[in-house]
């Protein structure tokens, strides 16, 4: 008589349904692993930001509306981690490039400082515009997805967006090294 938590019956139809909770709560693994990394900047507080997430989903999951499990899943992600930033001052920090199995999309066979400066312009950003910029670029989340994640206006979300490239690029253009020639 009650509803399954994850709002769908599967009763006997084998895989003929539409995917289990569960199953899409693995499905966003990987994009929530990326998303905890790049919000906390480091491998393990990433893994200890998933975990929590994962937990605090399965346990809520009666809470889901049956609506986006992704927007879903990624919002309790971002108020875990801002709940966590206000109870601790300030948290300590690795930079990004220790995230070894995240694959990145640079190429091999360009500048070997491309990626450190990319992690440094990106860790320089502000946590509001690296959230954004993570989920726009990374996530692929449209303007609208990421407003409802985070909570804020579209005109937010394209206005941190565009601040946190012009900062990468400033950051970028500042820390490029021009070689010279010598004259003979």
């Amino acid at each position: 008589m009650s509803q399954s938590p994850d709002r769908q019956n599967n009763g006997g139809s084998g895989d003929a349904g539409p995917p289990s909770f569960e199953r899409g709560m693995l499905d966003l693994m990987p994009s929530l692993r990326r998303y905890a990394r790049s919000l906390t900047r480091s491998d393990a507080d990433g893994e200890d930001l998933l975990q929590d997430s994962l937990e605090r989903a399965l346990v809520k999951r009666g809470q889901w509306s049956g609506s986006s499990l992704k927007a879903w899943a990624f919002s309790i992600m971002t108020n875990l981690y801002r709940n966590d930033t206000v109870r601790t001052a300030r948290r300590r920090t690795a930079p990004l490039d220790e995230a070894h199995d995240v694959p990145s999309t640079l190429s091999p066979a360009g500048d070997p400082l491309e990626r450190r400066r990319l992690t440094a312009a990106i860790d320089s950003l502000a946590p509001d515009f690296r959230a954004v910029l993570m989920l726009v670029v990374i996530e692929s989340m449209s303007y609208r997805e990421v407003a409802t994640l985070l909570q804020i206006p579209e005109g937010t979300v394209m206005s941190r967006l565009a601040r946190a490239r012009a900062q990468i690029a400033r950051y970028l253009e500042a820390d490029n090294v021009i070689p010279l020639r010598r004259s003979e």
